[in-house]
């Protein structure tokens, strides 16, 4: 089972719980589980552990309000996933904004992290 897959289906139970959205995985470990310190600080965590090489998975939680809370990544997640050196960011297709996405999508192509929407 790939890192994108595991932490996909844990992702997906934590936002079902209301506990957080993000989850921070590297060969088959979960690394990092987003709580009430949120998306940045669960990287941070993440990173940490994994010393490099960690990927990054952002759900929405199933009965989520997309006109009020809606799962977001921009610039500054960029720049704190490169500090954590995550390789990867996997982000549910069609629930999760983007802002600034050119910025976005420039600052993960420099850094080599990959943005996949699933």
């Amino acid at each position: 089972k790939s890192d994108i897959d595991l932490g996909w289906g844990i992702a997906q139970k934590i936002a079902a719980l209301d506990i957080g959205q993000t989850v921070i995985v590297k060969n088959g470990t979960v690394l990092a589980i987003e709580g009430f310190d949120g998306t940045n600080e669960t990287i941070r965590r993440g990173g940490a552990l994994g010393r490099g090489g960690a990927v990054m998975i952002k759900v929405a939680k199933p009965d989520q309000d997309m006109r009020f809370d809606v799962p977001v990544i921009g610039p500054e997640t960029i720049s704190v996933a490169v500090e954590a050196k995550i390789r990867a960011i996997a982000l549910e297709a069609g629930r999760t904004l983007l802002l600034e996405k050119e910025d976005v999508i420039r600052a993960a192509q420099t850094a080599r992290i990959s943005v996949l929407g699933r």
